[in-house]
C-alpha cells in the first residue's frame, strides 16, 4: 500500500496562485475581445453617421437629388467616397425611399430596406438592420434644399460581418498578450515556490500546523526558562522564562524607566554555558547557543537555582565551621597530650596552667562572641570563621560596636544571615593583604534595622568589579583558584535585593562592603544609603 505525499505549502499556495492568474488571465482576455467588438461597432457608428451626415450636408447632393437624372450625378461620387472610407454601402434616395445610388448597381431604381420615418422628421437615425447586403448598422439623414424642405435622404452603413473580420483579427494579438503574462506569472511563481520551499522546510500546511502547535506546547510545558532572540530583540518567551524574569507583558520594555533588559538577553550571539546571573532577587544560571543558520539568533535557557545557591552557602559556612572544629580537635588532642606527658614528667603544677589558660581564651572569645551576637548560628559561624582565618594567618576580630539582638531575624531570618555573613567573610578573607592581613566583622542589628559591614585590608574593587560580581557568577581569581566561585557576592546580593536592602562597597581605611536591611525603606541593589553606619578599625 503506497502512502501519499502531501503536497509542501510552496506547491499547493503556487498552484492556488496560478490556477488564480489563469482564470485572471482567462476573463481579462475575453473582456478584451468583447471590448474589442463594443469599440469596433462604436466606431462603425461614428463613421457611417459622419459620411452620412457629409453627404446630407452637402449642397451639391441637394441639387442632384433634385435634378432629372440624380442616379447619373450621385452613383460615382457614392462610390468613390464608399471606397474611400472602406465602408459597405452609400444609398441616397428621395423621401419615398427610390434609390438613386447603390452598391450593386442593378439595386438602384429599387425601394430602400429600412426606416426613414426619423429622417423625414429631420433626424439622424442609426439602427441596426438587415439589408440587401445582409446585418449592418446604418444611419440615415435628411437632404435639405435651400429653403429647408427635407428633397432626399442619406443612408450609410457598414455590415456586421466587416466588423466581425475587424475584432476577430484582433483576437491573435490578445491571446499571445494572455499566454505571455502567463509564462511570466509561472516564471515568478516557480521563483516564489523555490523561495517558500527554503522557508517552510518542504512541510506540508497540516505538518506546519502539528509542528506549531506542538512546539508550542513543548515551550510552555518546559520547566527551563527559555528565550529565542531575534535580531537583537527577544522575539520568544515561555511562560517559565516570565515567571523567572517577572515579566508581565513586552519583554523589550517601552518606558524609559522600565527595568531594562537583563543583560544576557541582549542580542548577542556569544555562546553562554552555566553563568551565574542574580536577577530580581533569584540566582540564574543562563546558558546561551547561537541557532543554526542564523546570523541573528540565539537560544537562551533559564534555570532557577536560588534555593540550591542558598543551600550551597549554608552548606559551605557549615563545612568551615566543621572544619574549624576537626582542626580545634586535632589542637585539643596534641594539648591533652602535652598536659598527660607533663603530669607523668611531675610538672602537675605547670600543666594545671596551661589547660587553664587554653580554656579561658577559649571561653572568653565564646563569650565575647554571645554577648555580642544574640543568634546562636551566628555566633557559630563567627566562631569558625576565627579559626579558619587563625589557620590561614588571618586576623578575624569581630569589632566592639557590634550588637545583634534577637528580634533582627524578623528582617532577615538565621539562614539567610548566615549565607550573608558567610560569604561576605569568605570574599574577605581572600581580598586580605597578605602583607597585613586583618578581617573586621560589625553586625549591628534590632527589629527597625540589621547592618552588616566586612572590612579586609586589601584592595577593594573597582565600581564596574563590584557591579558584576553582584549581578552575576563573577570571580577576580583566575585558574584552578576560581573554579566553584563566583557565587559569593551574587548570592548576597539576591537576599539583600529580596529584602527590600542595599549592597555597597567603599574603599577607607580598606575595602568595605556594607550590606543594610531596614523595616522602613526599600532600595534597589547598589543604591547609595549614606546613613549606614560604618565600622571603625577596633585594632
Amino acid at each position: 500500500m503506497t502512502s501519499v505525499v502531501p503536497r509542501t505549502l510552496a506547491g499547493q499556495a503556487v498552484a492556488w496562485l496560478l490556477g488564480l492568474v489563469a482564470v485572471i488571465v482567462v476573463v481579462g482576455g475575453v473582456l478584451a475581445a468583447v471590448d474589442a467588438r463594443v469599440d469596433g461597432d462604436r466606431a462603425a457608428r461614428q463613421e457611417v453617421t459622419a459620411v452620412a451626415v457629409s453627404l446630407a450636408d452637402a449642397p451639391s447632393t441637394a441639387e442632384a437629388v433634385m435634378s432629372p437624372d440624380p442616379a447619373t450625378l450621385l452613383q460615382p461620387v457614392t462610390e468613390q467616397v464608399r471606397q474611400a472610407t472602406d465602408i459597405a454601402f452609400i444609398t441616397i434616395m428621395d423621401p419615398a425611399g427610390r434609390r438613386f445610388t447603390h452598391t450593386d448597381p442593378e439595386m438602384i431604381g429599387g425601394s430602400y430596406l429600412g426606416s426613414r420615418a426619423e429622417a423625414l422628421r429631420g433626424e439622424v437615425h442609426t439602427e441596426t438592420y438587415t439589408g440587401t447586403l445582409g446585418p449592418s448598422i446604418r444611419t440615415i439623414a435628411p437632404v435639405r434644399s435651400a429653403d429647408g424642405q427635407i428633397v432626399g435622404l442619406v443612408a450609410a452603413g457598414i455590415t456586421q460581418q466587416t466588423l466581425s473580420d475587424a475584432w476577430t483579427a484582433q483576437l491573435p494579438l490578445i491571446a499571445t498578450i494572455a499566454v505571455l503574462v502567463l509564462l511570466f506569472a509561472g516564471a515568478g511563481l516557480w521563483l516564489i515556490r523555490r523561495r517558500l520551499l527554503r522557508q517552510t522546510g518542504g512541510l506540508a500546511p497540516a505538518e506546519l500546523r502539528l509542528m506549531y502547535e506542538h512546539h508550542d506546547a513543548v515551550l510552555h510545558s518546559v520547566r527551563e526558562g527559555l528565550v529565542v532572540t531575534e535580531a537583537g530583540r527577544p522575539a520568544l518567551v515561555n511562560d517559565e522564562a516570565r515567571r523567572l524574569l517577572d515579566l508581565d507583558g513586552d519583554i523589550v520594555p517601552s518606558e524609559p524607566d522600565s527595568a531594562p533588559v537583563p543583560e544576557f538577553l541582549d542580542g548577542s550571539r556569544t555562546p553562554l554555558v552555566d553563568e551565574l546571573y542574580a536577577q530580581g532577587g533569584r540566582t540564574l544560571v543562563v546558558s546561551r547557543s547561537p541557532v543554526p543558520g542564523s546570523r541573528d539568533s540565539a537560544v537562551v535557557t533559564i534555570r532557577d537555582r536560588t534555593e540550591l545557591s542558598e543551600a550551597l552557602g549554608e552548606l559551605d559556612s557549615m563545612t568551615s565551621f566543621a572544619e574549624a572544629l576537626r582542626s580545634q580537635a586535632h589542637e585539643t588532642a596534641n594539648l591533652l597530650h602535652t598536659i598527660v606527658a607533663m603530669i607523668e614528667m611531675g610538672r602537675g603544677a605547670e600543666a594545671a596552667r596551661l589547660a587553664t589558660s587554653e580554656l579561658q581564651l577559649s571561653q572568653r572569645l565564646i563569650d565575647e562572641m554571645s554577648e555580642s551576637v544574640a543568634e546562636p548560628a551566628l555566633a557559630a559561624l563567627l566562631l569558625g570563621k576565627t579559626a579558619q582565618a587563625a589557620e590561614r594567618g588571618v586576623a578575624l576580630t569581630l569589632t566592639e560596636d557590634s550588637l545583634l539582638v534577637d528580634a533582627a531575624t524578623q528582617l532577615l531570618p538565621a539562614g539567610e544571615m548566615i549565607t550573608v555573613v558567610g560569604n561576605l567573610v569568605d570574599n574577605a578573607l581572600d581580598a586580605a593583604d597578605p602583607a597585613d592581613p586583618w578581617v573586621e566583622v560589625t553586625v549591628i542589628g534590632d527589629a527597625s534595622e540589621l547592618t552588616v559591614v566586612v572590612a579586609d585590608s586589601g584592595p577593594g574593587m573597582a565600581p564596574d568589579v563590584f557591579r558584576r560580581a553582584r549581578m552575576r557568577g563573577f570571580s577576580t581569581k583566575s585558574g584552578g583558584d576560581a573554579a566553584g566561585r563566583g557565587l559569593g557576592l551574587a548570592l548576597v546580593a539576591q537576599i539583600i535585593a529580596r529584602h527590600g536592602g542595599t549592597l555597597t562597597a567603599e574603599t577607607t581605611y580598606g575595602s568595605v562592603v556594607t550590606a543594610t536591611v531596614s523595616a522602613a525603606t526599600t532600595r534597589e541593589p547598589g543604591t547609595e544609603d549614606p546613613a549606614a553606619p560604618t565600622a571603625g578599625r577596633g585594632r
